[in-house]
């Protein structure tokens, strides 16, 4: 198993580095389809996201805590056969996804939230289009991109960090809750290779609650918490999320 997934990191590796030229070619070349930003606090022509999103679903908190529903929702993903697929593709805005049979880690956490009614795409390019300098600059980019910046996992951490959701670093699997989000660093003192997922309510034999990521084959839920070293751990507010949206 190991073996295995030190393959599939390699492969995850290899697909990044490949696709990450692409990516940025294609987000220099969106024209009237990127944002105009191009500095803190500039207008983007992308309307901002609503305050209620077009999607099905009860009142915030009307079917109890947050937390449970996004590892409900997380776990409900691994039903679903993705081929990973690190592609830069061109989206809808707001409400946008890739592909329903491709995804990447992110999209784990993307489409977790988004069953719950919150649209991770609308809320990090709103905040990126407020706060572009706070955002990690790795890829070049002089302006918010709405067709990937919610699914670059230093973006996420920036997201949610600013959203008042990180919680101290700790190796205690008990610290850890349902529909909590975690980011590691796949490479650990090798290198950067961020991942992220979701805990869920279930627990492993070791005692130590699953993850549901995507790690290239597919949503999976495993025992993996510990296995990398953890780069953030994150609890969000609902309320706090229902309100950045409006």
């Amino acid at each position: 198993m190991k073996r295995a997934r030190r393959i599939m990191i390699g492969l995850i590796a290899a697909l990044a580095a490949a696709s990450a030229g692409a990516q940025s070619l294609g987000a220099q070349s969106l024209g009237a389809q990127s944002p105009g930003a191009q500095s803190s606090g500039a207008k983007s022509p992308y309307p901002q996201p609503p305050g209620e999103l077009a999607v099905d679903k009860l009142a915030h908190g009307a079917r109890g805590d947050f937390g449970a529903r996004l590892a409900a929702a997380a776990m409900a993903r691994t039903a679903h056969k993705v081929r990973y697929d690190p592609a830069y593709v061109s989206i809808p805005y707001p409400m946008g996804d890739v592909p329903s049979d491709t995804g990447v880690c992110a999209d784990v956490v993307v489409r977790a939230l988004r069953a719950e009614g919150h649209d991770l795409q609308a809320l990090v390019h709103a905040d990126m289009s407020r706060h572009f300098a706070a955002y990690p600059a790795h890829w070049g980019l002089s302006r918010p991109d709405p067709n990937i910046d919610h699914r670059r996992v230093p973006n996420l951490e920036t997201f949610l960090t600013r959203m008042g959701a990180r919680l101290p670093p700790s190796r205690a699997a008990a610290d850890f809750r349902p529909g909590d989000i975690v980011a590691w660093n796949l490479k650990g003192p090798r290198g950067f290779l961020p991942h992220i997922g979701v805990v869920a309510a279930e627990t492993a034999a070791s005692g130590r609650p699953l993850v549901v990521h995507n790690i290239g084959a597919g949503p999976m839920a495993e025992d993996v918490l510990f296995d990398w070293p953890i780069t953030g751990r994150y609890r969000l507010d609902e309320a706090k999320l229902a309100g950045s949206a409006e």
